[in-house]
Protein backbone atom coordinates (compact mmCIF):
# COMPACT_ATOMS: atom_id res chain seq x y z
CA UNK A 1 0.00 0.00 0.00
CA UNK A 2 0.99 3.98 -0.71
CA UNK A 3 -0.03 5.75 2.01
CA UNK A 4 0.18 9.76 1.48
CA UNK A 5 0.38 12.19 4.87
CA UNK A 6 -1.35 15.94 4.39
CA UNK A 7 -1.24 17.26 7.31
CA UNK A 8 -3.13 20.49 6.35
CA UNK A 9 -5.66 19.71 3.38
CA UNK A 10 -7.76 21.99 2.37
CA UNK A 11 -10.72 22.74 0.09
CA UNK A 12 -9.38 24.39 -2.64
CA UNK A 13 -11.56 26.41 -4.66
CA UNK A 14 -10.24 27.57 -8.38
CA UNK A 15 -12.28 30.64 -9.73
CA UNK A 16 -10.81 31.58 -13.16
CA UNK A 17 -11.47 34.99 -15.13
CA UNK A 18 -9.41 36.70 -17.99
CA UNK A 19 -7.96 39.67 -15.55
CA UNK A 20 -7.92 39.76 -11.72
CA UNK A 21 -7.45 43.20 -11.02
CA UNK A 22 -6.69 44.28 -6.45
CA UNK A 23 -9.24 46.40 -5.18
CA UNK A 24 -11.91 46.12 -7.54
CA UNK A 25 -15.08 43.65 -8.08
CA UNK A 26 -14.26 40.72 -10.20
CA UNK A 27 -16.46 39.00 -12.19
CA UNK A 28 -15.48 35.23 -11.81
CA UNK A 29 -16.55 33.04 -15.12
CA UNK A 30 -15.77 29.72 -13.65
CA UNK A 31 -15.56 28.49 -10.23
CA UNK A 32 -15.09 24.90 -8.79
CA UNK A 33 -13.92 23.05 -5.40
CA UNK A 34 -11.67 20.43 -5.51
CA UNK A 35 -10.15 18.23 -2.88
CA UNK A 36 -6.57 19.82 -1.58
CA UNK A 37 -3.19 19.15 -0.46
CA UNK A 38 0.33 18.10 -1.72
CA UNK A 39 -0.49 14.40 -0.06
CA UNK A 40 -4.27 14.16 -1.44
CA UNK A 41 -3.11 15.26 -4.92
CA UNK A 42 -0.36 12.53 -5.02
CA UNK A 43 -2.96 10.02 -4.22
CA UNK A 44 -5.33 11.09 -6.81
CA UNK A 45 -2.47 11.08 -9.20
CA UNK A 46 -1.50 7.79 -7.72
CA UNK A 47 -5.16 6.71 -8.66
CA UNK A 48 -4.92 7.47 -11.93
CA UNK A 49 -2.00 5.13 -12.30
CA UNK A 50 -4.31 2.31 -10.74
CA UNK A 51 -1.91 1.91 -7.87
CA UNK A 52 -3.76 1.44 -4.51
CA UNK A 53 -3.52 4.58 -2.40
CA UNK A 54 -4.45 5.48 1.13
CA UNK A 55 -4.93 9.04 2.16
CA UNK A 56 -3.72 9.41 5.62
CA UNK A 57 -3.68 13.11 7.51
CA UNK A 58 -6.49 15.81 9.82
CA UNK A 59 -10.22 16.57 8.88
CA UNK A 60 -12.89 18.48 10.48
CA UNK A 61 -16.16 19.62 9.96
CA UNK A 62 -18.39 20.16 6.48
CA UNK A 63 -14.98 21.11 4.54
CA UNK A 64 -13.52 18.12 5.70
CA UNK A 65 -16.07 16.03 5.33
CA UNK A 66 -16.35 17.53 1.27
CA UNK A 67 -12.63 16.31 0.94
CA UNK A 68 -13.13 12.82 2.34
CA UNK A 69 -16.52 12.28 0.18
CA UNK A 70 -14.24 13.61 -3.12
CA UNK A 71 -11.49 11.41 -2.56
CA UNK A 72 -13.76 8.18 -2.04
CA UNK A 73 -15.81 8.99 -5.09
CA UNK A 74 -12.20 8.90 -6.69
CA UNK A 75 -11.14 5.73 -5.76
CA UNK A 76 -8.98 6.77 -2.78
CA UNK A 77 -9.29 4.74 0.22
CA UNK A 78 -9.25 7.23 3.28
CA UNK A 79 -8.56 7.05 7.01
CA UNK A 80 -8.05 10.88 7.71
CA UNK A 81 -8.53 11.47 11.32
CA UNK A 82 -10.96 13.54 12.67
CA UNK A 83 -10.68 16.61 14.47
CA UNK A 84 -12.66 19.57 16.42
CA UNK A 85 -11.73 22.04 14.49
CA UNK A 86 -12.51 22.87 10.50
CA UNK A 87 -10.52 22.18 7.76
CA UNK A 88 -9.77 25.41 5.88
CA UNK A 89 -10.36 26.75 2.16
CA UNK A 90 -7.62 27.90 0.15
CA UNK A 91 -8.57 30.09 -2.98
CA UNK A 92 -6.84 29.61 -6.30
CA UNK A 93 -6.85 32.54 -8.81
CA UNK A 94 -6.38 31.76 -12.68
CA UNK A 95 -6.18 34.85 -14.57
CA UNK A 96 -3.20 36.29 -16.10
CA UNK A 97 -1.20 35.39 -13.50
CA UNK A 98 -1.73 32.86 -11.40
CA UNK A 99 -2.50 34.10 -7.32
CA UNK A 100 -3.63 31.98 -4.05
CA UNK A 101 -5.14 32.99 -0.93
CA UNK A 102 -3.90 30.27 1.75
CA UNK A 103 -5.96 29.47 4.96
CA UNK A 104 -3.84 29.02 8.15
CA UNK A 105 -5.43 25.76 8.95
CA UNK A 106 -7.27 24.23 12.21
CA UNK A 107 -5.07 23.89 15.26
CA UNK A 108 -4.60 19.74 16.31
CA UNK A 109 -5.27 18.91 19.56
CA UNK A 110 -2.59 16.24 21.35
CA UNK A 111 -5.45 13.45 20.96
CA UNK A 112 -5.86 13.74 17.94
CA UNK A 113 -2.45 14.18 16.70
CA UNK A 114 -1.67 10.81 18.93
CA UNK A 115 -4.74 8.95 17.18
CA UNK A 116 -2.66 9.73 13.68
CA UNK A 117 0.46 8.49 14.62
CA UNK A 118 -1.00 5.48 15.93
CA UNK A 119 -1.73 4.19 12.54
CA UNK A 120 2.37 4.21 11.36
CA UNK A 121 2.23 1.68 14.14
CA UNK A 122 0.25 -0.91 11.96
CA UNK A 123 2.39 -0.43 8.45
CA UNK A 124 4.18 -3.66 7.14
CA UNK A 125 7.20 -3.66 4.88
CA UNK A 126 6.67 -3.10 1.27
CA UNK A 127 4.45 0.06 2.23
CA UNK A 128 5.43 3.21 0.83
CA UNK A 129 4.40 6.40 3.21
CA UNK A 130 4.90 9.81 1.37
CA UNK A 131 5.24 13.08 3.53
CA UNK A 132 3.93 15.91 1.36
CA UNK A 133 3.98 19.80 2.65
CA UNK A 134 4.80 21.50 5.31
CA UNK A 135 4.14 20.87 8.70
CA UNK A 136 1.72 23.50 10.52
CA UNK A 137 2.74 25.16 13.15
CA UNK A 138 0.34 23.61 15.91
CA UNK A 139 1.91 20.20 15.52
CA UNK A 140 5.69 19.35 16.56
CA UNK A 141 8.67 20.76 13.75
CA UNK A 142 9.86 17.56 14.35
CA UNK A 143 6.88 15.32 13.49
CA UNK A 144 8.09 13.82 10.22
CA UNK A 145 11.20 12.37 12.09
CA UNK A 146 8.97 10.87 14.74
CA UNK A 147 7.63 9.45 12.24
CA UNK A 148 10.02 8.29 9.60
CA UNK A 149 11.55 6.64 12.92
CA UNK A 150 8.62 4.42 13.37
CA UNK A 151 8.61 3.67 9.77
CA UNK A 152 12.13 2.63 9.57
CA UNK A 153 12.03 0.06 12.59
CA UNK A 154 9.23 -1.65 10.67
CA UNK A 155 10.91 -1.51 6.75
CA UNK A 156 8.53 0.95 5.98
CA UNK A 157 9.90 3.47 3.12
CA UNK A 158 8.95 6.66 2.79
CA UNK A 159 9.07 9.91 0.29
CA UNK A 160 9.75 13.40 1.27
CA UNK A 161 8.50 16.51 -0.49
CA UNK A 162 8.69 19.31 1.97
CA UNK A 163 10.42 22.25 3.71
CA UNK A 164 13.90 22.59 4.06
CA UNK A 165 14.17 22.15 7.54
CA UNK A 166 11.83 18.70 7.85
CA UNK A 167 14.06 17.29 4.77
CA UNK A 168 17.50 17.81 6.53
CA UNK A 169 15.90 16.44 9.59
CA UNK A 170 14.84 13.04 7.80
CA UNK A 171 17.92 12.34 5.23
CA UNK A 172 19.95 10.21 8.25
CA UNK A 173 16.89 8.05 8.11
CA UNK A 174 17.42 7.14 4.44
CA UNK A 175 14.39 8.47 2.46
CA UNK A 176 13.71 6.72 -0.61
CA UNK A 177 13.33 9.86 -2.18
CA UNK A 178 13.12 13.68 -1.66
CA UNK A 179 12.03 16.35 -4.42
CA UNK A 180 14.05 19.88 -3.50
CA UNK A 181 13.60 22.09 -6.66
CA UNK A 182 17.08 24.15 -8.18
CA UNK A 183 16.11 26.80 -5.71
CA UNK A 184 15.75 24.96 -2.29
CA UNK A 185 18.80 23.04 -3.77
CA UNK A 186 20.77 26.22 -3.41
CA UNK A 187 19.38 27.24 -0.02
CA UNK A 188 20.49 24.41 1.37
CA UNK A 189 23.82 24.91 0.44
CA UNK A 190 23.64 28.47 0.40
CA UNK A 191 24.64 28.70 -3.10
CA UNK A 192 22.83 29.92 -6.60
CA UNK A 193 22.07 26.85 -8.85
CA UNK A 194 22.07 27.65 -12.54
CA UNK A 195 22.22 24.29 -14.34
CA UNK A 196 21.84 20.69 -13.83
CA UNK A 197 25.67 20.05 -14.01
CA UNK A 198 26.21 22.71 -11.15
CA UNK A 199 23.88 21.13 -9.16
CA UNK A 200 25.07 17.50 -9.63
CA UNK A 201 27.93 17.56 -6.35
CA UNK A 202 25.22 18.90 -3.97
CA UNK A 203 22.44 16.52 -4.85
CA UNK A 204 25.58 13.68 -4.64
CA UNK A 205 26.04 15.14 -1.24
CA UNK A 206 22.35 14.86 -0.04
CA UNK A 207 22.82 10.80 -0.92
CA UNK A 208 25.45 10.11 1.25
CA UNK A 209 24.21 12.06 3.97
CA UNK A 210 20.80 9.37 3.14
CA UNK A 211 18.94 9.96 0.48
CA UNK A 212 18.43 6.94 -2.04
CA UNK A 213 17.34 8.81 -4.31
CA UNK A 214 17.02 13.21 -5.14
CA UNK A 215 15.10 14.48 -7.95
CA UNK A 216 15.39 18.11 -8.85
CA UNK A 217 13.34 20.16 -10.36
CA UNK A 218 14.06 22.98 -12.90
CA UNK A 219 10.21 23.75 -13.71
CA UNK A 220 10.23 24.29 -17.48
CA UNK A 221 14.14 22.97 -18.25
CA UNK A 222 13.45 19.24 -17.16
CA UNK A 223 15.07 17.65 -13.72
CA UNK A 224 18.12 16.03 -12.63
CA UNK A 225 18.26 12.08 -10.66
CA UNK A 226 20.98 11.60 -8.90
CA UNK A 227 21.33 8.78 -6.69
CA UNK A 228 24.11 5.90 -6.10
CA UNK A 229 24.09 4.42 -9.81
CA UNK A 230 24.68 7.95 -10.97
CA UNK A 231 23.04 11.16 -12.34
CA UNK A 232 20.45 11.45 -15.16
CA UNK A 233 18.91 14.41 -17.12
CA UNK A 234 15.59 14.43 -18.26
CA UNK A 235 13.98 17.64 -20.56
CA UNK A 236 10.14 19.16 -20.16
CA UNK A 237 7.98 17.93 -23.30
CA UNK A 238 6.41 20.48 -25.31
CA UNK A 239 3.13 22.04 -23.96
CA UNK A 240 1.31 25.19 -23.02
CA UNK A 241 1.01 25.69 -19.06
CA UNK A 242 -1.80 26.21 -17.92
CA UNK A 243 -2.13 25.20 -14.00
CA UNK A 244 1.13 24.87 -12.00
CA UNK A 245 -0.89 23.53 -8.49
CA UNK A 246 0.09 20.56 -8.42
CA UNK A 247 2.69 19.46 -11.00
CA UNK A 248 5.56 18.73 -8.54
CA UNK A 249 2.71 16.59 -6.37
CA UNK A 250 2.57 14.86 -9.46
CA UNK A 251 6.18 14.30 -10.30
CA UNK A 252 6.21 12.54 -6.71
CA UNK A 253 3.42 10.43 -7.56
CA UNK A 254 4.88 9.46 -11.31
CA UNK A 255 8.02 8.35 -9.44
CA UNK A 256 6.47 6.37 -6.30
CA UNK A 257 4.29 4.21 -8.81
CA UNK A 258 6.73 3.39 -11.26
CA UNK A 259 8.81 2.12 -8.41
CA UNK A 260 6.00 -0.23 -6.81
CA UNK A 261 4.99 -1.28 -10.27
CA UNK A 262 8.75 -2.52 -10.96
CA UNK A 263 10.02 0.02 -12.63
CA UNK A 264 13.58 0.97 -12.38
CA UNK A 265 14.85 4.34 -11.28
CA UNK A 266 15.74 5.75 -14.22
CA UNK A 267 12.65 4.57 -15.78
CA UNK A 268 10.14 5.73 -12.98
CA UNK A 269 12.50 8.94 -13.55
CA UNK A 270 10.74 9.49 -16.99
CA UNK A 271 7.44 8.88 -15.75
CA UNK A 272 8.08 11.28 -13.00
CA UNK A 273 8.60 14.02 -15.27
CA UNK A 274 6.24 12.92 -17.89
CA UNK A 275 3.83 13.03 -14.89
CA UNK A 276 4.37 16.28 -13.33
CA UNK A 277 5.01 18.05 -17.15
CA UNK A 278 1.02 16.72 -17.82
CA UNK A 279 -0.49 17.91 -14.61
CA UNK A 280 1.12 21.60 -15.47
CA UNK A 281 -0.69 21.60 -19.13
CA UNK A 282 -3.90 20.43 -17.46
CA UNK A 283 -6.81 22.28 -15.66
CA UNK A 284 -6.82 19.92 -12.68
CA UNK A 285 -4.78 16.74 -12.15
CA UNK A 286 -3.31 15.01 -15.16
CA UNK A 287 -5.25 11.93 -16.37
CA UNK A 288 -3.56 8.64 -17.65
CA UNK A 289 -3.94 9.68 -21.29
CA UNK A 290 -1.90 12.81 -20.49
CA UNK A 291 0.59 10.87 -19.39
CA UNK A 292 0.80 8.30 -22.06
CA UNK A 293 0.67 11.08 -24.64
CA UNK A 294 3.48 12.78 -23.30
CA UNK A 295 5.51 9.99 -22.58
CA UNK A 296 7.36 9.30 -25.78
CA UNK A 297 8.66 13.37 -25.84
CA UNK A 298 10.66 12.43 -22.58
CA UNK A 299 14.09 11.72 -22.49
CA UNK A 300 16.68 10.76 -20.10
CA UNK A 301 20.42 11.15 -20.56
CA UNK A 302 23.10 9.96 -18.52
CA UNK A 303 25.25 12.86 -16.84
CA UNK A 304 27.77 10.82 -14.61
CA UNK A 305 28.02 7.24 -13.95
CA UNK A 306 28.86 6.22 -10.39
Amino acid sequence: MIYTLTLNPSIDYYVTLPVFEAGQVNRVEQAEKVAGGKGINVSLVLKNYEVETEALGFLGGSTGQFIRNELEKQGVLTAFTPIADETRINVKIRADQESELNAAGPKIQEDELNALLAAFETMQAGDIVVFAGSIPSSLPQDLYRKIAEVLTKRGVKFAVDTTKEAMLEVLPLGPFMIKPNHHELGEIFDVEITSKEMAVPYAQQLVERGAENVIISFAGDGALLVNKQGAYTANTPAGKLINSVGAGDSLVAGFVASHALGRPPEEAFRYAVTTGSASAYAFGLCTKEDIDRLLTDVQVVELIQS
